[in-house]
């Protein structure tokens, strides 16, 4: 490609900033995120949706930061009021990106709970530090995790009502599943409702809600706030389980390949920093408590993040496994079991009337070829296989191998209700 003297100068002037701000560009991550034919990103500007949740720090960080810069783009984070309104904005192409629910790409790529549109997770952003909550009146009575919670309902016959946070998400499918592995229907025993992650706190404190299942840092502020309690936290449920990815539409990485993968590497470098130790993680949190992002105070979220927990009843404890970002590359890979896992739920629970091509589905979603691409260049390492095996919180074991059986395998499910 030629090269005239506006394009020196423009590359002169980049270099001279980046090196001005201490960042170096290693020529083998420019060659990756700069597709052969261009020299930069085809969109320097990216619009990157994200809800008022501590794991929305990664893409926080790389704009705060100025990973962007490193690769070319520049990171415009927004905030967002609902799941809802973060689909919506994808959809129509308002957002370019955004920090998402791994159910709810799924779910507009198959058409339930929303508009259908070709969609891609392009890597997760995050593992664990999820918690189901349940009120401080229900604790009172002694239902402090999922088995007393059954017999308290068995017992005190009323409608129970507890909340996720879209229909198709995670958060819904963790209380869900937690509900089930209790013993308790939750289409035919309990109401489940929805609830905008930043209004789970307020909407307890006014009795609308028995338990929630939501992001942090709103579960330790329930405690703090003396409303709620701890039952479990979602890596009870699943140890290391996907939570939110960096998803887009399937038009926009195809579109826009080197955006898409110069936004990545700053989203990953950014992931590597948080989890790089105590220091970066307390600066995380001083910055996404702020105003412009989470809007609460640092002390509700620079606990959890460190894996220290208090359950509102006098209980405190060190949790190995609590909100992970990076952790040496573990947690970002796409693999295709953790995007199947939710089809499985999706299916078990009603929101899908037939099977799916389960492995198709995710082949077509999570961009594994692109994720490779970019973790290789960035030296970050892969897994063996795209596929992985977890035992959840009621004994079952998940390994993707075969899905169909494993969401009718289930005793509390949509066709047995």
């Amino acid at each position: 490609m030629t090269k005239g003297p506006n394009m020196t100068r423009r590359r002169a002037i980049q270099s001279a900033a980046i090196a001005s701000a201490g960042l170096v560009i290693d020529p083998a991550l420019r060659a990756v995120a700069y597709a052969a034919g261009s020299d930069k990103p085809e969109k320097e500007e990216v619009r990157i949706g994200f809800i008022p949740l501590t794991d929305c720090a990664s893409v926080v960080m790389a704009s705060v930061l100025g990973f962007d810069k490193k690769y070319g783009v520049k990171i415009v984070p927004t905030k967002e009021a609902s799941w809802a309104g973060v689909r919506d904005k994808l959809v129509n192409g308002e957002l370019d990106m955004a920090h998402v629910l791994y159910g709810l790409v799924y779910g507009v790529h198959l058409g339930i709970g929303g508009p259908k549109k070709d969609m891609a997770v392009l890597m997760a952003l995050n593992n664990n530090g999820q918690a189901i909550t349940l009120s401080k009146t229900l604790a009172d009575k002694g239902a402090v995790d999922g088995p007393s919670l059954a017999a308290l309902m068995s017992k005190e016959k009323r409608e129970y009502t507890f909340a996720g946070t879209f229909p198709t998400g995670t958060h819904a499918m963790w209380m869900h599943y937690w509900l089930a592995a209790a013993g308790i229907n939750p289409l035919s025993g309990a109401k489940l409702i929805t609830v905008p992650p930043p209004q789970m706190v307020a909407n307890m404190r006014v009795g609308n809600m028995d338990g929630f299942c939501v992001g942090e840092p709103w579960n330790h502020r329930a405690i703090m706030d003396g409303i709620g309690v701890t039952a479990n936290t979602t890596q009870d449920i699943w140890k290391d389980h996907p939570e939110k990815v960096l998803g887009t539409t399937g038009e926009f990485a195809k579109k826009y390949p080197n955006t898409t993968r110069a936004v990545m590497m700053a989203v990953l470098e950014a992931s590597q920093w948080i989890d790089a130790g105590l220091q970066n993680k307390m600066k995380m949190a001083e910055t996404v408590a702020q105003k412009a992002y989470i809007n609460t105070g640092v002390d509700a979220i620079n606990q959890r993040i460190l894996g220290r927990y208090q359950n509102g009843m006098g209980k405190t404890w060190d949790d190995p496994n609590h909100m992970k970002f990076f952790d040496d590359g573990a947690v970002n890979y796409p693999y295709l079991s953790d995007g199947m896992w939710f089809l499985t739920q999706h299916k078990r629970w009603g929101l899908l009337k037939d099977h799916p091509d389960y492995l198709g589905v995710a082949r077509q979603i999570n961009q594994i070829a692109l994720y490779k691409e970019v973790a290789s260049a960035m030296k970050v390492s892969l897994p063996k296989s795209d596929l992985r095996s977890s035992k959840l919180i009621d004994g079952v074991v998940w390994d993707g191998k075969d899905p169909a059986k494993y969401a009718d395998g289930f005793k509390i499910r949509a066709s047995a209700a």
